[in-house]
């Protein structure tokens, strides 16, 4: 587990991708043996909490396209040490261009051999966080190749504003697919290899295809914010289910800093 302690050089070429782009792709950041310790670990956490007994063809888009389980790093001292490590609050801070992150929530996402597609949506549309400093890191736990349904990202999208407001789902995935193509940004859409890991903003745009295998595509995702953002008033029922579930005690204009929200690194 030597990577989570150590330092990933983050150059100027890269920070600077990840300023115009909004999101970036970064090779080695986890050890294949760590990519195998936190797929059996996390693999074992989704299966305990997992409620989702519903086949496939009864579900809603949604429903479809993962097995959602948060904040395991409350519950597993394991995946507590993936989370919070030195590694991925260094590479985050660094991208963003601030001193320290605090954790908002991490996320195991399992998207089931069959399961469908990840409509397009930006995430911040959910968090009552007043900066726009807020960044994922999405950690696949195998090589995730296209016919996986790897994350894709609408490079530079940040920048639009139609679509911000639209909860993730069918309307989301049409709506926000059509003004992406009338501006013409670059839809990425590429494999990734073993112990890379992305980072993406509140605000870009991303989506993940359909997983076309007989596998389960297996990913950790964890949220998080500079250390000084603050909570802002909830503009939606979803920022305000946010607000009580992932920032509890928190007072609009002061800073998230509760015991959910602590800094990582």
């Amino acid at each position: 587990m030597n990577n989570l302690v150590q330092h990933y050089p983050i150059s100027p070429e890269a920070k600077a991708f990840y300023q115009e782009n909004n999101y970036i792709k970064l090779k080695q950041v986890l050890s294949s043996e760590e990519v195998a310790h936190f797929n059996e670990v996390i693999s074992a956490e989704v299966q305990r909490k997992n409620t989702q007994e519903r086949p496939m063809e009864e579900r809603d888009t949604y429903s479809k396209a993962f097995l959602q389980i948060f904040n395991l790093w409350t519950e597993s001292e394991e995946v507590k040490k993936l989370v919070m490590s030195k590694r991925l609050a260094q590479i985050a801070s660094d991208l963003m261009g601030c001193e320290q992150v605090r954790i908002y929530h991490d996320q195991a996402l399992f998207k089931e051999a069959g399961g469908g597609i990840t409509p397009w949506h930006a995430d911040q549309y959910y968090w009552p966080i007043d900066t726009n400093n807020t960044i994922t890191a999405w950690i696949p736990l195998q090589a995730t190749p296209l016919e996986m349904g790897p994350l894709e990202f609408s490079a530079k999208s940040q920048q639009i504003v139609f679509g911000r407001d639209l909860q993730i789902g069918d309307d989301s995935e049409v709506q926000i697919k059509q003004n992406l193509r009338v501006n013409n940004f670059e839809h990425v859409i590429e494999a990734f290899d073993l112990g890379e890991v992305s980072f993406h903003s509140g605000w870009v745009f991303h989506r993940a295809g359909a997983n076309q295998t007989d596998q389960m595509r297996k990913v950790m995702t964890v949220i998080y914010m500079d250390a000084t953002a603050k909570l802002m008033n909830p503009k939606n029922d979803n920022q305000i289910h946010d607000w009580n579930t992932w920032c509890p005690g928190a007072k609009i204009g002061e800073v998230i800093d509760t015991e959910l929200n602590p800094i990582a690194g």
